[in-house]
């Protein structure tokens, strides 16, 4: 095939069209002889393009026809082109299977079994599996008629004759008639050891839920029997070599490979013990030693091989102590280590590529309905199913799981057993990865029918599968706990108060009987409320679980529920707002403060539902609803109980959602952006305290002088008011500054403004249900012994006289808040001088300011702190950075217009787009400073108090960690990593602050 250099052929484009990602090697490959009676048929290139993998496929077909002789060689092209059947079947296993490709080449004529299908042949069972594995007479040819029997089981699967189940089912059958050859094998090498015994295999796992995967081991338990009068351990001795037989006849590599791995490590005692008992050994070891996981693996025992009725005496024997494994000491607590020690054993670079063990992956749907099978089938024989989908299926039907939530898991099932499929069929290879490489994923996404974008569609539809999985399975496995306290109907099941108190500790609430009185308060009765609330509850009771303090959130729950229970959005609202109820719950067992404040007004709760509820307000609409409240009140003290409410309210806004943006939700995960978290409370809430002092300033302005004050009046925010940086128990720090109206004597205007500072004062802590916010103006001249209020031309003459640098330091948060903004922007003109000096700072006041910092380290930390955990004094921590920036600021802010700001973080940024400092130490000191931050701010959050060192108590410590990412039991690393980070930051501030180069 010759072209034009420099052009692309005609078959080149239409191989590129057809999803060939190497037409190049394509084309070299339609060239070779094997295909040259085909090479230019349209129908073959459209069913190659139709494949999983059109590269891969092409390549499997040269191979093949390379392999066959010349004659047989034509049939199969002829063939391949003229019935469409077999192209299918034919290029979409090459498409999808390297591993049959092989077997292809290794045996071309295999492709036969491809040709028709009978009636039969499309849901073939045992028999016809034993069938096609009849001429097996040693374990080689056994593996190579498996091998095509798998062909034809893998053709069905990818052009779509059978589903999921379907593949599933026959991939057990199959293994079923591989045992049974593979026994007959053995009992045929050795017939002394035959006639002493009647051996049953009994198939475990997937093999005996009748879901089995494509590569996976073939779980099994021997049970056997002596023959007549045969002497017990001679007979015992010929079992467990017939049985090791059928194991080395399966899981041995030879030639043509291996068929999968025979593991009977499900047996009591497990690799311990030994590999073949007889009934009543088995049955001695349940009903005395067998744990937990050995009654659930039981759940799936079926007798596949060998003496079919001893295989039924066993699984009739055995199927009773299943069913009573619920009622063990200790039943869930044993499931529950099982899962977690199951998710603990994955590597941290596969958890999240995991189909089967990672979160929302094939186990999760599994041990929810297994759990679920072991509780309720004491009772219920419809849900004794071996197979995950029949048994959901049951469940849903017998009302144990919701249809919805039913129809939900069985999709998302389907979907990720169907992704493991595909992946196993690739090389046949045990793997439950998803793969990295991008070829791969395209393939898989193409084999699963995604053909637009494969590798964004599937990851797409991966995610939403294993999303669901997520948020369901928790709420599958809590429902039990309502039957407990449900008024149920004669002969119903339920838990025991006992057994579900049991279940609760151990998911983590300490006070379980406390928590099932809540439940039976909750859901009690037939109302529509108490229904809605038994739909709630299981996946809030997870969520609360997930928690520091599982017994604080269902406490919060009830409380907010019977505040709002009458009202008709509030339960329709977190059951039809998708992200509601788990806001709610997360915010509940978070800690105290949000809770205190949702339960002041619980009405707050509807913030949760509303997409854009989250979001902090503008200072300019909070100043208008509170200034608008303030003109409708009476009098000045209902103003401010308004002013306040509203302040409230936006508390729990921001710090609900502080929490859900830390902790994360099952829709959008945690921020990864911690400094956007700790900007964006700063910012509210520093938004929201301007915001009232408005409202109380305007409230306390009008109850004595109606709408003009005697002097224009105008509150400064200093400190952390000032940077945008307050945290959620932070006073208000500010300046106050008038300046008397047109024919108002001075004396007159200081009375006034003194009048109003004191009444803002009082009306902002008035004993109410809200929380107060105070007024500091220590940092005003003189201090506690200066003037509250002072005159532009007392700020001046007072600044030029007597000012001293760290009055000039302080002034560097000074930012207008509230009041007169002319008299602000005034105020600002009169500071700028002297916060950002000329020239800088000469070599004294640098002197002053390392001084005053160094003998602030020494008298300020409280006595017994420990230096390295304290957030603002301590070592790296706030006041470290902030000085080092503040520093760089009078030095460079005259000549550095980014430095001119009142925020810590804003001039750490300019200071190194200016390079006064690298960015690995500029990165350094905002990591330390928001991390302090963040600190404080848990701590607030969960104590409901402001501290500055981390919590004593071991639960608040945990729930300080929850915040700041880190699982239960890793407070150790909590406290080590904010150790190393504030050390390192420690290290700059030693060389950019005190020049300890």
């Amino acid at each position: 095939m010759t072209t034009v250099p420099g052009r692309r052929s005609s078959t080149f484009t239409r191989l590129l069209r057809h999803g060939f990602t190497d037409p190049s090697a394509a084309e070299q490959l339609l060239d070779l002889d094997a295909l040259s009676s085909v090479r230019s048929d349209p129908v073959l290139l459209e069913a190659l393009g139709a494949t999983a993998d059109p590269d891969l496929a092409l390549r499997g077909l040269v191979r093949l026809a390379e392999a066959e002789e010349a004659d047989e060689r034509q049939v199969l092209l002829d063939t391949l082109v003229t019935a469409k059947p077999l192209r299918d079947r034919l290029l979409g296993v090459l498409g999808a299977s390297e591993a049959l490709g092989d077997h292809l080449a290794r045996h071309p004529r295999d492709w036969q079994a491809l040709v028709t299908y009978e009636a039969v042949d499309l849901h073939p069972g045992v028999a016809e599996f034993e069938q096609g594995l009849a001429d097996a007479v040693d374990p080689d040819s056994l593996r190579v008629a498996y091998r095509r029997c798998l062909l034809a089981i893998a053709a069905r699967d990818v052009c779509g004759t059978t589903d999921l189940a379907e593949t599933a089912a026959e991939l057990a059958d199959l293994a079923t008639a591989t045992l049974r050859a593979a026994l007959a094998m053995a009992r045929t090498s050795a017939p002394a050891d035959a006639a002493q015994c009647r051996l049953a295999v009994i198939a475990m796992g997937k093999c005996g839920g009748h879901e089995l995967n494509y590569v996976s081991d073939v779980d099994v338990i021997f049970v056997a029997e002596p023959v007549g009068g045969a002497d017990e351990n001679g007979a015992m001795q010929a079992a467990v070599r017939l049985a090791a037989h059928l194991m080395r006849i399966c899981s041995d590599t030879t030639v043509e490979g291996t068929i999968w791995p025979v593991d009977a490590n499900l047996r009591p005692e497990g690799r311990n013990g030994p590999l073949v008992r007889t009934l009543s050994s088995h049955l001695a070891y349940y009903q005395r030693w067998a744990k937990t996981w050995e009654f659930q693996a039981l759940l799936k025992a079926r007798p596949v091989a060998g003496d079919p009725e001893l295989g039924a005496e066993y699984v009739e024997a055995v199927s009773p102590l299943v069913w009573q494994a619920a009622d063990r000491e200790n039943f869930v607590p044993d499931v529950q280590k099982m899962r977690r020690r199951v998710v603990d054993n994955i590597p941290p670079d596969r958890v999240e590529r995991e189909l089967k063990l990672g979160p929302g992956g094939l186990r999760d749907v599994e041990f929810a309905v297994q759990l679920l099978q072991l509780v309720h089938g004491r009772s219920d024989a419809g849900l004794h199913s071996g197979t995950t989908l029949e048994a959901l299926r049951a469940l849903a039907e017998g009302g144990y799981v919701g249809r919805a939530d039913a129809a939900q898991l069985d999709e998302a099932y389907r979907f990720l057993r169907s992704m493991e499929h595909r992946i196993q069929l690739y090389r046949l290879r045990r793997t439950h990865l998803v793969p990295e490489d991008p070829a791969d994923l395209r393939r898989l996404g193409r084999s699963l029918g995604m053909r637009t974008d494969p590798v964004a569609e599937l990851n797409k539809a991966w995610k939403r599968h294993t999303s669901v999985v997520r948020r369901l399975h928790e709420k599958l496995f809590y429902r039990p706990l309502l039957d407990a306290v449900a008024q149920l109907a004669p002969g119903e099941s339920r838990l025991s108060a006992k057994a579900a108190g049991t279940r609760l500790e151990a998911l983590g609430y300490a006070d379980p009987a406390a928590a099932l009185r809540h439940l039976e308060a909750l859901s009690s009765g037939v109302s529509r409320k108490a229904a809605i609330q038994r739909t709630l509850l299981p996946v809030l009771l997870s969520w609360f679980a997930d928690s520091a303090d599982p017994d604080a959130g269902l406490l919060g729950f009830r409380k907010v529920s019977d505040a709002l229970g009458k009202t008709p959005w509030y339960l329709r609202l977190l059951r039809d707002e998708g992200a509601a109820a788990e806001n709610l719950a997360r915010v509940l067992s978070a800690g105290r403060l949000a809770p205190d404040l949702l339960l002041r007004a619980p009405e707050a709760v509807a913030i949760l539902g509303d997409p854009e509820g989250l979001k902090p307000r503008t200072r300019n609409n909070l100043e208008q609803e509170v200034l608008a409240a303030v003109g409708r009140a009476a009098g000045a003290e209902s103003a401010v109980a308004v002013v306040r409410g509203v302040r409230r309210r936006e508390l729990f806004r921001t710090t609900a959602a502080d929490i859900i943006g830390s902790y994360g939700t099952e829709e959008s995960p945690a921020e990864p952006d911690h400094g956007a978290l700790v900007d964006r409370v700063g910012s509210a809430v520093t938004d929201l305290n301007a915001a009232t002092l408005s409202g109380a300033l305007r409230a306390a302005v009008r109850e004595q002088w109606g709408d003009t004050l005697p002097t224009r009046f105008a509150v400064i925010g200093m400190g952390r008011f000032g940077g945008h940086e307050l945290s959620y128990g932070s006073d208000a720090d500010v300046l106050f500054v008038h300046a008397p109206r047109e024919g108002v004597g001075d004396e007159e205007a200081s009375r006034a403004a003194n009048t109003v500072i004191t009444e803002m004062r009082r009306l902002l802590q008035l004993p109410t249900a809200d929380p107060p916010l105070l007024i500091d103006a220590d940092l005003r001249p003189e201090g506690k012994s200066g003037p509250l209020v002072r005159t532009l031309k007392s700020y001046e003459a007072y600044y030029r006289r007597w000012g001293l640098v760290w009055e000039s330091q302080a002034l560097l948060r000074a930012e207008p808040m509230a009041g007169d903004a002319e008299l602000g922007r005034s105020f600002v003109e009169l500071i700028d001088p002297l916060r950002y000096p000329r020239e800088g700072l000469g070599e004294d006041e640098v002197r002053e300011i390392r001084r005053l910092k160094a003998r602030m380290e020494s008298e300020r930390m409280p006595r017994g702190a420990d230096p390295t955990l304290h957030t603002k004094l301590g070592r790296g921590g706030l006041s470290d950075v902030e000085w080092t920036v503040q520093l760089l600021q009078m030095q460079h802010g005259w000549s550095v217009p980014g430095l001119r700001t009142t925020r810590t973080r804003e001039a750490l940024s300019a200071a190194c787009a200016a390079e006064l400092i690298p960015a690995d130490e500029a990165r350094t000191l905002d990591d330390a400073w928001v991390l302090a931050t963040r600190v404080r701010n848990a701590v607030m959050l969960v104590r409901g108090r402001p501290g500055d060192t981390f919590p004593s108590d071991g639960r608040e410590m945990t729930a300080v960690g929850r915040y700041l990412g880190y699982e239960p039991g890793h407070v150790g690393d909590m406290l080590d990593d904010y150790r190393r980070i504030t050390r390192r930051a420690r290290a700059v501030v030693e060389e950019r602050f005190y020049g300890a180069a």
